[in-house]
């Protein structure tokens, strides 16, 4: 796959993730327009404000975990980083217990945590828990990222873009796993998968 087939994937993917929310705004405002009932103004100014803030969320996460934000060398606070991983899923049937320490972790560290956190969520179709736990000192940094719910799982072709080796073309669906892998590449981090009944765990260190 080339540089342009690569980019032009994860941006079909970020593009994805926004139509819901942007789509929600949309027929909010058709509402407002059209509608004089106030308890039916109310609703849709509430569904407006609701998905005006997860298309947000969404956007800051993938500023970070998808793009290129921050100068090379550059740091990020975890703190922060635990925000927009709660802000993503705020409002899903997805519970995020955010154990990470207070520092600075080197930016593809943080990108690779945010990353395998999606990933997680992704392998809960029916709602349930992630817990990420992250190392206490800063250098060098290693997480723990755990997702339990029924049916909890990575499917197959997840998996084997997330071991480099995609069973077939790249889309929309292995693109985001790949990117972890070639993450992980990068900082020479090794991960490592568990999974069990109701249950994904990835780690690295």
């Amino acid at each position: 796959m080339s540089d342009l087939d690569f980019a032009a994937m994860l941006v079909s993917r970020v593009c994805h993730d926004l139509v819901s929310p942007v789509g929600a705004v949309v027929n909010g405002l058709e509402v407002l327009e059209d509608e004089r009932d106030a308890t039916m103004r109310a609703d849709a100014l509430k569904l407006v404000a609701s998905s005006a803030a997860l298309a947000a969320a969404r956007l800051q996460f993938a500023r970070i975990a998808f793009g290129a934000a921050g100068s090379a060398g550059a740091e990020l606070d975890l703190s922060e980083v635990g925000r927009m991983v709660c802000g993503l899923l705020q409002g899903s049937k997805i519970e995020v217990v955010w154990d990470g320490a207070v520092a600075n972790w080197p930016k593809d560290w943080a990108k690779l945590l945010m990353n395998s956190a999606l990933l997680a969520a992704d392998s809960l179709p029916r709602g349930g828990r992630v817990l990420v736990a992250t190392s206490a000192a800063p250098a060098p940094p290693s997480f723990t990222v755990r997702a339990t719910g029924q049916g909890a799982r990575l499917l197959d072709e997840v998996k084997a873009a997330l071991s480099g080796e995609p069973s077939g073309p790249l889309d929309g669906r292995s693109i985001q796993p790949y990117l972890t892998y070639k993450l992980a590449q990068l900082i020479n981090a090794d991960l490592t998968l568990v999974s069990s009944e109701n249950h994904f765990e990835i780690a690295a260190k």
